[in-house]
């Protein structure tokens, strides 16, 4: 009967999502299985497709992960091509360098690539008639994590529906999702929790490429204005079940607090306690490998191991956090030490995040109950909706909690299926 249900819905998943809207181009490779490893969208399209752009006024959204398999920053690439008329830049948070811990407003008076710079994160996280006039073209280059609060995905969003409401074209140049396209975590967020940290209804870890997303939100009118022509540069040899150390490509810190491939598979599980009183390991070199609070103590690492969690062991842990420039400014209890567990993956095709999170948090409300505390609205938009808080609470019990993520699981398989593009 479940799997009669599961096929009906697909069906009807499918019905809806199969005739698309408006106008989306997919853009495959010429050369398909390349010797030197992936190839992202960006090394594709100057490869492959050199005059594509040519006769266009083109507004770049990137940062200093744009760069191609050897290296090469996409706007000098873009600007050294006579064939390619590149008028703007749109940087996401953290800045068009990286150089932005969270939160931090960034603004461009002068700069280094003889572009004008204009920061997507403050005042304009969506790009205004002004920042627009004569562009016909706005394309997204930039490496994603994979996580659904990571807020690159929504300036993206945003910028597809300007896009739309000034008739302007977007191309998304392709990317791997750092952390598979395997494996789906997490509650779909409920859109009375919409926020610029969760813009889509979609899982924690979604599992999709910015492309196929980029493909989803146009059809599945998750966008607020008409969707724009939308063309996407496909990738060339990568694969749903390869993690980042596996296409050949250079691995570049996303933002500060996300310095390498292990950081990114914890970060959708822990970056919940930025909702919470407990530091997440930020103003230390380990962010989100290690959590947490003077008042804790190693038992929490204790009573994680007994968990027996696939893919993944618990050491105690013992940091002070420092008031980093440009990677963590204030964080929590700077200068005091904190006693907590850190992470060490053993299988990271194995473990779960977001079950390590559910957990850590609880044991965390059980062990101190007087002094583990949350902001509730916080907390509702990182995981997604209420349901944590309920659980947390104790008016959601862990088997319903858990039966509901299943719940979620089997509905965005079926739905994201149809946007496959690996």
């Amino acid at each position: 009967m479940k799997k009669l249900y599961l096929l009906s819905l697909y069906f009807l998943l499918w019905s809806c999502t199969s005739t698309p809207k408006g106008k989306i181009v997919i853009i495959e490779p010429k050369v398909q299985n390349h010797q030197e490893g992936v190839r992202t969208g960006l090394d594709v399209l100057l490869e492959d497709y050199p005059l594509l752009l040519k006769g266009k006024s083109i507004a770049l959204i990137t940062n200093h992960t744009g760069i191609s398999k050897n290296n090469e920053k996409n706007y000098e690439l873009f600007s050294k091509n006579s064939d390619i008329d590149l008028k703007k830049i749109f940087a996401p948070e953290h800045g068009f360098y990286g150089e932005a811990s969270a939160g931090e407003k960034v603004e461009y008076n002068s700069n280094r690539t003889g572009v004008e710079i204009i920061s997507l994160y403050g005042k304009n996280k969506k790009p205004t008639p002004d920042m627009l006039e004569g562009i016909d073209l706005i394309i997204y280059d930039i490496q994603d994590v994979g996580a659904r609060f990571y807020t690159y995905i929504s300036t993206l969003g945003m910028a597809m529906e300007a896009a739309g409401e000034h008739g302007i074209e977007v191309m998304v140049l392709d990317r791997p999702n750092p952390i598979g396209g395997n494996i789906i975590e997490g509650a779909i967020l409920d859109t009375a929790f919409k926020s610029f940290v969760g813009y889509y209804p979609i899982p924690t870890r979604y599992g999709l490429t910015v492309g196929e997303l980029s493909q989803m939100a146009y059809n599945e009118n998750w966008l607020t204005s008409r969707p724009p022509t939308l063309t996407i540069v496909k990738m060339d040899k990568w694969e749903r079940s390869m993690y980042f150390d596996e296409t050949g490509l250079t691995w570049v810190s996303p933002s500060p607090n996300i310095p390498d491939l292990e950081t990114a598979i914890i970060y959708p599980g822990m970056c919940i306690y930025e909702a919470t009183n407990v530091s997440e390991g930020r103003g230390t070199k380990k962010p989100f490998k290690q959590i947490g609070a003077p008042w804790m103590s190693y038992s929490i690492a204790k009573e994680l191991n007994n968990y027996n969690l696939e893919g993944v062991e618990f050491g105690y842990a013992k940091f002070k956090p420092k008031n980093l420039i440009g990677v963590a400014e204030n964080p929590k209890f700077e200068n005091i030490k904190c006693i907590g567990f850190k992470i060490n993956i053993t299988d990271k095709k194995e473990y779960r995040p977001i079950k390590t999170a559910i957990h850590s948090t609880l044991i965390s409300f059980a062990f101190y109950p007087d002094q583990f505390k949350y902001e509730s609205k916080k907390l509702g938009r990182l995981w997604g909706n209420k349901e944590l808080f309920l659980f947390l609470t104790g008016k959601l019990k862990e088997k319903k909690l858990f039966k509901s993520l299943k719940s979620d699981l089997d509905i965005f398989v079926l739905q994201s299926a149809p946007y496959f593009l690996y």
